[in-house]
């Protein structure tokens, strides 16, 4: 069984794919998937127009958004090809997979402009990532990164501690960099294999 985790920044997100079981799970694979085009600057802070300013053109917005989401098919769809070529005989194409997200707050409820768009562009590549997963018949689960480590402790039955040594071996396994943004995919990936498990 293999399933990937995301830790979702602005304009891309780092993805750790794991292969299960949910006892004996092994670190298979990091990968970055693009959601930006590095030929159009700001399709990485669509909702931006400087760095302290927000794009008040809806129609520049709308343009970048198109772009966003050419961007996080084409980037989806050459990682689920990737994961399939190398996964183990006899391994299915990922069935599950789990995005951390810093927040999942409605931007309309926010006051400040400059928050708000930061907000917008959390929203945008959390569900662009999500919806691109989808259309490939992977079923996505939502993570606020301030949850992560409860929600860790409860799916996979270990404590903290265990939890811990797993995700560093999991760093060991694959090299550097190991920062939180993998820690916290690759620990999603891994309560997604629990998921994935109790739903057969």
């Amino acid at each position: 069984m293999l399933t990937i985790g995301f830790k979702v920044k602005s304009g891309f997100a780092i993805a750790i794919v794991v292969a299960g079981p949910a006892k004996s799970p092994r670190a298979i694979a990091r990968h970055i998937v693009e959601m930006s085009d590095p030929e159009e600057r700001w399709t990485r802070q669509p909702y931006h127009n400087r760095m302290f300013k927000t794009e008040e053109d809806e129609g520049e917005i709308a343009r970048r958004v198109k772009i966003v989401k050419r961007c996080a098919k084409k980037s989806v769809e050459a990682l689920i090809d990737q994961v399939c070529s190398a996964s183990l005989a006899g391994e299915r194409a990922p069935l599950r997979a789990a995005l951390v997200v810093g927040s999942v707050v409605d931007p309309a409820t926010i006051g400040s402009p400059h928050m708000r768009a930061h907000a917008n562009e959390g929203r945008l590549f959390r569900t662009v990532l999500e919806n691109a997963l989808q259309s490939h018949g992977v079923a996505v689960d939502v993570i606020v990164e301030k949850t992560l480590p409860k929600k860790a402790i409860a799916a996979l039955d270990r404590s903290a501690g265990d939890v811990k040594k797993v995700i560093d071996g999991f760093g060991e396994a694959l090299g550097t960099p190991w920062r939180a943004e993998e820690k916290a995919a690759a620990t999603a990936a891994w309560i997604a294999i629990s998921k994935e498990s109790s739903h057969r």
